[in-house]
């Protein structure tokens, strides 16, 4: 097989592959509208394509083939999607280009966004993220649903795709920039108890992937 052949999808969804242009398309015209003040530097710019590319890599090249047929390469896969591609993401702060694009709307469609801003902060209550960082990993490592997953094409990618987005959720809730005393960001000793919390229970998910190697 050619290099070629190992970076086209092996399962090629559509909309997967449109929703990494869209983001890529909007941060990099974001970056070039928005004030010079305002750019992120190079490093953030860096750790924001790279987590985005990675986690596209996971899901649309030969790389899903391997997921799909050997379970370390999958546990790689979700350590992707669900750790290191969104800590990489959040470790970048697209605040500034998001909140460039957010002034662009106009205030008819912002009332109209105001119901995900509640479900947004419902889901980064404390306990509510920890329960479904965690818990969701245990969910889908169940042995009869895993199973189910592995062998349903839409289930898988229903798993692969709320791991990311969890992910995402999970890890902005530990890395978000702004102060905690001017926004309603969680406080910085809350979100080491939160990261201790979830260290600690994931001890226990290993077992959870080793009896479903088995």
């Amino acid at each position: 097989m050619s290099l070629l052949d190992y970076l086209l999808p092996y399962d090629f969804s559509p909309l997967t592959v449109l929703s990494y242009m869209l983001v890529m398309g909007f941060y990099g015209v974001g970056l070039i509208r928005m004030p010079d003040q305002d750019r992120p530097g190079s490093l953030r710019i860096f750790a924001f394509t790279l987590g985005v590319l990675i986690c596209y890599a996971v899901m649309q090249t030969r790389f899903d083939y391997y997921a799909q047929y050997m379970f370390f390469v999958h546990r790689g896969q979700h350590l992707i999607l669900h750790h290191i591609g969104p800590i990489l993401i959040a470790l970048s702060n697209p605040l500034p280009v998001l909140r460039f694009w957010f002034e662009k709307i106009r205030p008819g469609w912002r009332r109209a966004l105001r119901p995900l801003g509640w479900v947004y902060q419902v889901l980064q209550q404390p306990f509510i993220a920890l329960f479904l960082f965690v818990g969701l990993i245990y969910f889908w490592l169940w042995p009869s649903i895993h199973f189910d997953a592995m062998l349903s094409r839409e289930l898988y990618w229903v798993m692969n795709w709320s791991m990311l987005l969890d992910g995402l959720l999970f890890w902005w809730l530990i890395f978000d920039p702004r102060p905690p005393a001017i926004t309603s960001s969680l406080g910085y000793g809350r979100r080491m108890l939160v990261l201790a919390a979830a260290s600690a229970i994931q001890w226990k998910e290993r077992a959870v992937a080793a009896a479903t190697a088995l």
